[in-house]
């Protein structure tokens, strides 16, 4: 809430602006309660959209015959100037007038006379709020997707230039099997490209339009929804009056997937942030995407990472906040619903910063191919190579996984790595191993061993970053 008055509780206001609604008031607005209920201090992002509704509405009580053809050169006149003067930073915003419709409404008045007056025939606050919110979230939501694109790109660029480059796999972050990191960074290429098909799969039902429903039951006067639809460009109308006033199913929608697309650019800064550390040290990011410290001189700190980590949280937060916000309302519409404006458009704001940040900064990531070798090589990574030679050889699974595992033990106590191990060594543990048993032991073997579709073969990471540019395309 901005310009909050210091006001006490039984302080009114004599000199505010009338109310366009205070025809049927006897006592002034309680100034702490003006401020209280006012949204225009966060709402006022709405206006372009809701000059733009304003527009569309107006031309279609016009052709109609609601509205005479003066009457709407005259609102569209006067709009186009208050556009001007938002844009220009000129406008003043008034918080007696509660929210950027009836703002921009008196505004029209005072420039237009009477005709600004008859603008808001057929239709009421409660569906020009949802239809400025479902325009406001449509130029969000695409925006979203343009830099989610553009990070998707950045991984199968960072993807295609290290098919080859052999790391350690983690689970319960312990050393599993080698892959490649290219194969490691097209896993965050499948996150994302969910989170892709969920903005658009939201989007469908978000571009449905509510204006019409007017309060909550419709109109009697002769609108024509359809021309307002096809001048505001949405896909369909929503079909219920009651439904339209008080749905915010698109709003939590984007929150949800708001939500689950940070969950997965945490994870993946989590990892950057690890793979930076000297203890991991199996990349560099360029220096543009960190800061360093006030007292120790030598520290290059990840802060793009850390912060969009930290930002997860938030997104998590507010699709709790508007689930809360909506699960206890009866219909239509209720003051309720002002607070679904703040968490979505932080939700919105955090999103695109974080997938801008992220797709700047993926391509740029630098690997360093010899250290994550080395750490592929410690913590047994082949052991299951191994077991699936024996398997090769006659012995149960079960039996190899035992067989191998002893080996393992042998490795820990003398610190050695399976590969580090002499042929007579190994061949102790079981007689089916052979001396063509290393083969299976080196690292390009094993990874080259997993050449199937999904698979980490370097060959199959290729194949994999070629379908992923098709399917990314074709969305």
């Amino acid at each position: 809430m901005s310009d909050r008055p210091a006001a006490s509780s039984t302080d009114s206001s004599s000199t505010a602006p009338e109310k366009l609604w205070g025809g049927r008031f006897e006592e002034s607005t309680d100034r702490f309660v003006e401020a209280f209920t006012a949204s225009v201090g966060f709402d006022q992002r709405m206006a372009v959209e809701d000059i733009t509704g304003s527009r569309a509405h107006a031309t279609m009580l016009q052709r109609t015959g609601v509205l005479s053809a003066e009457d709407e050169q005259a609102i569209h006149a006067g709009l186009d100037a208050i556009e001007a003067d938002i844009r220009a930073g000129v406008f003043e915003w008034s918080v007696e007038l509660e929210d950027v419709h009836m703002n921009i409404e008196a505004a029209l008045t005072a420039r237009i006379g009477d005709a600004g007056k008859r603008l808001h025939t057929g239709r009421s606050r409660n569906d020009q709020v949802a239809t400025d919110l479902r325009l406001w979230l449509r130029g969000a939501s695409d925006h979203a997707e343009v830099e989610c694109r553009r990070l998707l790109d950045g991984c199968l660029d960072l993807a295609s230039r290290h098919v080859d480059v052999i790391m350690p796999g983690f689970t319960h972050l312990q050393t599993a099997q080698p892959v490649t990191f290219g194969h490691h960074v097209m896993a965050w290429f499948e996150m994302l490209l969910r989170d892709l098909e969920r903005l658009r799969d939201a989007r469908q039902r978000l571009n449905r339009m509510p204006l019409g429903a007017a309060a909550l039951a419709g109109t009697s006067y002769p609108i024509d929804r359809e021309i307002t639809r096809d001048l505001l460009g949405f896909d369909a109308l929503c079909e219920n009056s009651l439904d339209a006033v008080s749905d915010r199913d698109f709003a939590i929608e984007f929150a949800s997937a708001t939500a689950l697309c940070l969950m997965h650019l945490s994870r993946i800064a989590e990892e950057l942030v690890l793979w930076t550390s000297a203890q991991f040290d199996f990349i560099t990011l360029p220096d543009r995407f960190c800061t360093g410290s006030s007292i120790m001189p030598q520290k290059k700190n990840p802060d793009v990472p850390e912060l969009v980590r930290g930002k997860s949280g938030r997104a998590t937060g507010n699709l709790v906040a508007l689930l809360t916000l909506m699960k206890g309302q009866p219909l239509a519409y209720n003051k309720d619903n002002q607070e679904d404006k703040e968490p979505l458009f932080d939700s919105a704001d955090t999103l695109i910063d974080c997938l801008r940040a992220f797709a700047d900064m993926i391509p740029a990531i630098e690997a360093k191919p010899a250290v994550m070798r080395e750490a592929a090589r410690r913590g047994f990574s082949t052991a299951t190579d191994l077991a699936d030679y024996l398997v090769g050889r006659g012995l149960a699974f079960r039996d190899a996984h035992a067989v191998v595992g002893r080996a393992v033990r042998h490795g820990v106590e003398n610190e050695l790595d399976l590969a580090d191990m002499d042929y007579a060594t190994l061949s102790s543990f079981s007689p089916a191993i052979g001396e063509d048993v290393f083969e299976v032991l080196t690292l390009e073997g094993s990874v080259a061993s997993r050449s199937h579709r999904g698979g980490t073969a370097p060959e199959s990471v290729r194949q994999a970053i070629a379908r992923a540019r098709e399917r990314l395309a074709s969305l």
